[in-house]
């Protein structure tokens, strides 16, 4: 199985906290709406088939549900998906959870999926590649697949790490292993060799001072990336 019982078990211990917007998972909270914008722009998500690859809690894949979007979030953590399935319910917000892998996800529903999303998860599986495959494989012809990770250089390690999880706190210590850290390079030359056309890239910044998000070209840390399967 393409996964790290190791990160399985840490998200999953802080799974009851997911939807505390005070919580570890502030800056998810914080950045979902800025990349889901993002997504929304470039594939208008009322009416599509969309799949969420390593949805966690579910605030993404809720918040693709509130635009129109017949959403299904997928993970192996057993007690996220547990919390994501009783936040679908109290919220009334319509979402079907499945605890599988992507892989195996992609060998049942090639094909299916109008948009698929894979957000900070790359960076959590010891085969990045293959999580990437299993993408390309789930969304049709002339779908779109959007990824995001955290890019591998010293500002990165200084932000991402040193400055994220030790001095502002904003994340558990551990939370990320720089040698999983992805370039820009390296991810578009993974969705190529799946076949997927690499379309644009978007960085993702923040602010000390103000504590607030916002979106940019500079990609030298946390960054998003479009790709489509072509027609």
């Amino acid at each position: 199985m393409n996964a790290d019982p190791l990160e399985i078990q840490k998200f999953s211990e802080l799974a009851h906290r997911w939807w505390d917007p005070t919580s570890e998972f502030r800056p998810l909270h914080e950045i979902n709406p800025l990349r889901l914008e993002w997504i929304n722009a470039r594939a208008p998500l009322a009416g599509k088939n969309v799949i969420d690859i390593g949805c966690g809690g579910g605030i993404l894949a809720e918040s693709m549900a509130r635009k129109g979007a017949k959403v299904t979030g997928i993970d192996l953590s057993e007690k996220a998906l547990k919390v994501a399935d009783l936040h679908s319910l109290e919220s009334g917000v319509q979402v079907r959870y499945k605890l599988i892998a992507a892989e195996e996800m992609a060998a049942q529903e090639a094909g299916l999926y109008d948009v698929v999303t894979c957000m900070e998860m790359l960076e959590h599986v010891p085969d990045p590649g293959a999580i990437v495959r299993a993408a390309a494989t789930l969304v049709k012809p002339g779908g779109q697949v959007f990824f995001s990770t955290l890019n591998r250089n010293p500002k990165a390690y200084l932000f991402a790490v040193i400055g994220a999880e030790y001095v502002l706190r904003m994340l558990p210590r551990g939370t990320h292993d720089y040698a999983k850290f992805i370039t820009p390079a390296e991810l578009s030359q993974y969705a190529r060799s799946a076949g997927l056309q690499v379309n644009g890239l978007k960085g993702l910044g923040y602010n000390p001072l103000s504590k607030i998000y916002s979106l940019n070209e500079d990609t030298s840390v946390n960054y998003m990336v479009a790709t489509s399967r072509p027609a």
